[in-house]
């Protein structure tokens, strides 16, 4: 304990949220006190960076010399998801009131060939022996998921903890395993021969032209998102080798994504999958669409980190949010019964795709590379006489993209129909 003093936090604070799971976890207030306490913790460490063992007396404050070089309050973000989800699966075990799960047996090609899907065991309440102390800790500290991920529920991990996972064979697993040795090698040929971050961090992209802020705008989106592909495939692979399956983290590529709602679904697919059981839903769900957007997305901002430009590439991400919604639901009013407005549609879909894609690097470069301030450098740089044909460029080829995504999309579609 002496050589890892800071455990203690850990415990102390793992301890409390069960103690109050299990005193108020049958009330109709629980939900309150549950999120009231764990954003409490979530803020507090950050703004305390992990406490402090001088805080309790001289005779403490020599611990705080063995904090070492793994800052246990940054990856403590998921033990905090994770309490949530043990929380809401113990108030929820009795019945989720928000799932209809003989109506998703029914529609899911897994479930009705007699296996068990993924949402399933997530949904599924265990058994009570499963909701002890024990299994809790083990849950929140499971070393393969710890640092990075990908989130797993309370009731889809402890289900496979008797019944290790059935979906990927021995065979399966290690060409999992292989495919990833050949994405980290893709990486590195990236980080060797493309210097997209080397000029967002350097702050050089501002002497730039605006065909070459694009493309260096473009490929840093790309490098996030394979930076993200490594680290989740590569923690899920050894969840997997030890018997538990964790929700796929980037299902599908990030230039394979036309609006905001896919990518979202598609970038971080088990926080989403976390946001929408416990978040999204109980919040009122599609019904309250336009405020629960805002919500939801301001806690993910302040799940990163404190940080304004982290607030402001979330509130950038709900303005944009806000056409796309408007589009979809006009859509889904306009019934196309002939040939000429089904491609009138096709086309609004195309043309509203492109400037999602453009949307959605302007929000992450803000998010993650340039800051709030780096807005007003990015409108005087495309929307200036010498940026407007780069940008008129980037939406048409982004426009051709979204149609060669929809051909793709109807070929396997047809594919699956026959």
């Amino acid at each position: 304990m002496e050589k890892f003093p800071h455990i203690f936090f850990i415990l102390a604070i793992a301890s409390t949220n069960f103690l109050l799971v299990k005193i108020f976890g049958r009330t109709k207030y629980f939900p309150f006190i549950l999120w009231v306490f764990n954003l409490s913790f979530l803020l507090c460490n950050r703004v305390y960076e992990g406490y402090s063992f001088a805080s309790f007396g001289d005779r403490w404050a020599h611990l705080d010399k063995f904090k070492g070089t793994f800052r246990w309050h940054i990856c403590f973000n998921f033990v905090v998801l994770r309490m949530i989800s043990f929380g809401y699966d113990y108030h929820w075990s009795d019945h989720n009131p928000y799932v209809d799960q003989e109506k998703h047996i029914r529609h899911c090609n897994t479930c009705s060939s007699g296996k068990t899907c993924y949402r399933m065991l997530q949904e599924r309440s265990v058994g009570i022996d499963k909701l002890s102390y024990t299994i809790y800790l083990c849950y929140l500290l499971y070393a393969p998921l710890y640092i990075a991920g990908p989130i797993i529920s309370f009731n889809a991990f402890a289900s496979q903890l008797d019944t290790p996972q059935k979906s990927y064979s021995l065979k399966q697993v290690a060409w999992y395993g292989f495919r990833w040795v050949l994405s980290l090698l893709l990486m590195e040929i990236m980080t060797h021969f493309f210097y997209y971050n080397a000029f967002a961090i350097s702050g050089i992209w501002k002497q730039l032209s605006p065909m070459e802020v694009f493309i260096i705008g473009y490929g840093v989106l790309n490098f996030m998102w394979l930076k993200f592909f490594l680290i989740w495939r590569y923690f899920r692979f050894w969840a997997l080798v030890s018997g538990i399956e964790a929700p796929e983290n980037m299902p599908r590529c990030v230039n394979n994504c036309y609006n905001l709602e896919s990518f979202w679904k598609n970038w971080h697919a088990s926080f989403n999958k976390w946001l929408v059981r416990y978040m999204y839903i109980p919040l009122g769900g599609s019904g309250r669409k336009l405020l629960n957007v805002w919500v939801v997305f301001t806690f993910v901002a302040i799940w990163h980190d404190l940080e304004w430009k982290l607030l402001s590439w979330a509130w950038l991400t709900c303005i944009f949010f806000i056409p796309e919604m408007i589009l979809k639901s006009a859509a889904s009013s306009f019934k196309a019964d002939n040939v000429f407005k089904e491609f009138i549609l096709r086309e609004l879909s195309a043309v509203a795709g492109a400037i999602t894609i453009a949307c959605l690097m302007v929000a992450n470069l803000v998010g993650f590379v340039i800051g709030p301030s780096g807005i007003s450098w990015l409108k005087s740089v495309f929307l200036q006489t010498e940026g407007l044909p780069t940008l008129f460029g980037l939406l048409v080829t982004f426009y051709v993209g979204t149609k060669l995504m929809f051909h793709v999309s109807d070929t396997k579609q047809r594919t699956h129909q026959s």
